[in-house]
């Protein structure tokens, strides 16, 4: 897939592509040699079927000319204390890897295809700097046929391919909208193979977090709200922009990354629940997209995602309400092919997993996922008699160990969420009162008593009944266990 880059990227290409160079200057003063010069004039601004033939005339002198070879300097290291020449050639060898194939094949079975050009990403301590960006598009253009065609470079993709994600990482986590759409457009260049999908995956607190942030951004959210977005409130945005300020080529740009990384679901798919609740993310995405490319986009990596990790992620489809906000995209009449294809995948896969899906199974889904909402089991008695036991046993405690994590937190911009977790405490308490010990130790009791003192009313009134109920039942077992 072709993507335009940049205007701002455009501008420096045409800008450097027309500015002079003394190269006569150079020679003299041995900079380069004259071999050296008659090589770049025979390909320097002349037609492009021209330059294709004299390229493909001479494939070795010009990939000695640009990687080195037979003992010669690349020019990028002969010529390291012209930065006129370096922007210059790295502009030249960019337009060479687009228009020559032959070249950019044979510049990867280089013995070092990358050397020359490694230097150059820290020629500058600021990443926007016209070097180092110039640099990254010819290195992801390299690293990206490199990693397609087999080749004995194993070693130097293993060596490039990391710095590279460090230094976009370094361009994704900057202010400016066109830093970081070249750094995703230059991930989408490489994130071709399992091996730079997997290398992108190790390194995610890098290369993964700050995309993440954007579409938090975009979606309008921020991990502190998720709790609100079970609810599922939501906001439309305007067609040019989402919120944020985000526009919309860049958003689809950090979908379509994240959308390659998604064919290694089995991989990536529980760390993306645990570290970013991808699921409600994408279902948040998904109700204010206004085009149909990102919608396809964000069907796609669900519908991967899904299929290969169902066990810890159709729960948590089914808490966002996933279900029914696909019933309204059906409505919206989609004409891409490929998105109708996805919406009913995922449509036919919820629906089969919550025929077969019980009450219990939709309170310890929302436990799991550590975002309560008033959800119809919190205030059932029947529920609560029927499965309170289950609760405290179900994976060796696992789901009071979830809550007591739940309430251990402030949520100073959700409070209802401590106030739902003092009331499941107080079911639990009543319903199971020999379990108590259990939730002591967890802190539960402790901590309902803390909560006496919070501000907000539901929450105080909540860990007020939930002490009763501990209360009521220490004063009762010193006379005698109650009669269940």
């Amino acid at each position: 897939m072709s993507l335009d880059p940049p205007q701002y990227f455009v501008s420096l290409l045409n800008n450097v592509r027309a500015r002079p160079i003394s190269w006569e200057g150079a020679v003299r003063a041995k900079t380069i040699t004259d071999a050296d010069l008659k090589k770049i004039k025979s390909i320097d601004k002349v037609r492009k079927e021209q330059r294709k033939q004299t390229v493909e005339a001479d494939v070795e002198s010009f990939v000695a000319l640009l990687l080195g070879g037979s003992g010669s300097q690349s020019i990028f290291e002969a010529a390291a204390k012209r930065q006129d020449i370096i922007q210059y050639m790295l502009v030249l060898t960019s337009d060479l890897i687009d228009d020559i194939p032959s070249l950019t094949t044979a510049l990867v079975q280089h013995p070092a295809p990358f050397k020359p050009f490694l230097p150059l990403l820290q020629a500058s301590n600021s990443p926007g700097d016209a070097i180092p960006l110039l640099t990254s598009s010819v290195l992801s253009n390299l690293l990206g046929q490199g990693l397609k065609q087999t080749s004995k470079n194993v070693s130097q993709i293993d060596e490039a391919l990391p710095q590279m994600y460090s230094y976009l990482s370094a361009l994704a986590k900057s202010t400016d909208p066109g830093s970081q759409d070249i750094a995703v457009q230059e991930y989408s260049a490489v994130l071709r193979t399992k091996k730079s999908r997997q290398l992108f995956w190790k390194q995610r607190k890098e290369t993964l977090d700050p995309l993440l942030d954007i579409l938090r951004a975009a979606s309008g959210t921020s991990r502190e709200s998720d709790s609100t977005i079970y609810s599922g409130g939501a906001s439309v945005r305007s067609e040019s922009t989402v919120s944020s300020n985000i526009g919309l080529q860049l958003l689809y740009h950090v979908l379509l990354v994240v959308w390659q990384l998604s064919f290694e679901g089995e991989l990536v798919g529980d760390g993306l629940q645990d570290e970013h609740n991808i699921v409600l993310l994408y279902t948040q995405l998904l109700r204010v997209s206004q085009k149909e490319k990102t919608t396809r986009l964000l069907l796609s990596t669900l519908n991967n995602l899904l299929t290969t990790n169902r066990n810890s992620l159709l729960p948590a489809a089914v808490l966002a309400r996933m279900p029914a906000l696909l019933t309204t995209l059906k409505s919206r009449h989609l004409t891409d092919e490929d998105a109708l294809e996805d919406l009913q995948a995922l449509s036919d896969l919820l629906e089969d997993y919550t025929k077969t899906q019980t009450t219990f199974d939709e309170y310890a889904a929302e436990i799991r996922a550590g975002h309560l909402r008033w959800s119809p089991p919190h205030r059932n008695p029947t529920f609560w008699r029927e499965n309170a036991r289950r609760i405290l046993d179900e994976n060796r405690g696992e789901l009071p160990r979830k809550l007591a994590e739940i309430l251990s937190k402030s949520w100073d911009n959700d409070k209802q969420v401590l106030a739902i977790g003092c009331n499941d405490v107080a079911s639990l308490v009543k319903e199971v009162p020999e379990k108590r010990s259990q939730l002591e130790k967890l802190g539960l009791k402790g901590r309902v008593m803390e909560l006496m003192q919070e501000a907000d009313e539901s929450v105080r009134w909540e860990s007020l009944r939930a002490v009763g109920e501990w209360l009521r039942y220490s004063f009762e077992s010193k006379t005698e266990l109650p009669i269940r």
